[in-house]
């Protein structure tokens, strides 16, 4: 398993630059892989799934160095706007008032791959860049920010719980809601790789919509459905927190076992007692701040979005762009209660 030999084979202070600097290729300073100067002044608006997301707000904020820090630095006008709910009812109306506030570029993590795209082809016509990042709309975008790969992070997921559950027991996955195209594409490859433990069952994946108090209800459903259940996955930081905290209990703590994705400020009180051994993730800022640098150097004519173009996206490195008109920022990162207090995020 590539997650464990990452763990076994990096030092600490690997592990924090693995997950705090994350790079496809040499974070050596370098000079613009372009001849084009970068455009100021660009009206770029960052619309995650919805406001008040811990992980968006990580991968958005100038305080964490994310989206908006990179656009401050580069120069641009940058602001966060989405709506409360992760639905593209919540998140289409938005994206309609940003194009019609004049934006220059638009940063969207999409809710849905398809529903979105009448949307954002408009804006594209109209001349506007559109890079997703964390949740692509494939058919409706000029370049997609991928966190990981879908099947790394399909593959791994399953290895980490079948591990902890010995390789056999029913075993349950808490989604955000059912459209999410990242969520929906990451479970695909978890199902794949299931093939490979043949005494694990997968039961219906539940959906919490990425809100807690739905991923609490859903968790607990899950629970009373299936009370044989080994292990949990929630490949959604709201999913696997809320999931955290209805199994940290004398009833459930060590017994159901929990991984998936997210962040290691939430996760710390559910490592250090016990109710969960490992979970991974990225670095979001990260994500963010690559988002906006490429959005950047669309909208700047800097590079295309063609494959094989490069840039410097500041302190992470050069970046290149890859088939289907993707960036991939890096692998995930594996936390546990041995490294998990060397971050804040």
């Amino acid at each position: 398993m590539w997650v464990r030999n990452l763990k076994r084979k990096a030092t600490v202070a690997g592990m924090v630059a693995a997950a705090l600097i994350t790079t496809t290729l040499s974070l050596a300073p370098s000079a613009q892989a372009g001849t084009t100067a970068l455009k100021k002044g660009l009206k770029v608006f960052v619309i995650p799934k919805n406001l008040g997301n811990s992980y968006f707000t990580t991968a958005d904020s100038i305080k964490s160095g994310g989206a908006l820090a990179a656009l401050k630095t580069l120069g641009e006008v940058g602001q966060e706007t989405s709506g409360t709910t992760d639905t593209p009812a919540s998140q289409i109306p938005i994206i309609q008032a940003d194009i019609t506030k004049g934006a220059n570029a638009l940063i969207v993590s999409a809710t849905d791959p398809s529903a979105l795209c009448p949307t954002l082809n408009s804006a594209m016509k109209k001349g506007i860049v559109v890079v997703t990042y964390d949740s692509d709309a494939p058919t409706c975008r000029d370049l997609f920010i991928n966190q990981a790969t879908a099947e790394g992070l399909g593959e791994s997921e399953v290895d980490i719980i079948a591990s902890e559950i010995h390789d056999t027991g029913e075993i349950g996955i808490v989604s955000a809601s059912a459209s999410d195209t990242n969520q929906n594409t990451w479970i695909s490859w978890m199902k794949v790789e299931l093939k490979k433990y043949p005494h694990v069952v997968l039961e219906p994946v539940v959906y919490g919509n990425d809100d807690t108090a739905t991923s609490t209800t859903v968790t607990e459903g899950l629970l009373s459905r299936y009370p044989d259940l080994k292990g949990i996955i929630s490949p959604t930081t709201v999913g696997i927190a809320a999931a955290a905290a209805v199994l940290d209990t004398k009833q459930y703590r060590g017994k159901v076992m929990l991984t998936g994705l997210g962040t290691p400020d939430e996760m710390k009180k559910y490592v250090a007692d016990g109710t969960v051994k490992e979970f991974e993730l990225w670095n979001p800022a990260d994500l963010g701040y690559l988002a906006a640098y490429a959005a950047v150097e669309l909208a700047s004519g800097a590079i295309t979005n063609k494959t094989g173009q490069s840039f410097v996206a500041g302190k992470l490195g050069k970046f290149t762009v890859a088939d289907g008109h993707t960036i991939l920022l890096g692998k995930p990162f594996v936390f546990d209660k041995a490294n998990i207090n060397q971050f804040n995020f």
